[in-house]
């Protein structure tokens, strides 16, 4: 990961509906980082938000919906795409 793709993260809570976006890191401990790659939710994923409620965002990863509550989007950093 290049210095560069760093400053072009941002917390998935604040993408749009409608955004595609690149995984790049998980901010939490390993037992988030666990729990989201069991979701199918790994780094360099390519993720799309469906759906914002409130915090909570509803992804598309693949032919995969997901629902995550505001804490976790928050810990999960990605690169718009």
């Amino acid at each position: 990961m290049n210095e560069a793709n760093h400053e072009r993260a941002l917390p998935l809570s604040l993408l749009a509906e409608g955004e595609r976006a690149r995984i790049l890191l998980f901010r939490g401990g390993r037992q988030l980082e666990t729990r989201l790659i069991a979701l199918g939710l790994n780094t360099g994923s390519v993720i799309e938000v469906l759906n914002r409620t409130g915090g909570g965002v509803v992804l598309l990863r693949g032919e995969t919906r997901l629902a995550l509550g505001a804490g976790m989007a928050q810990k999960i950093l990605v690169i718009p795409l």
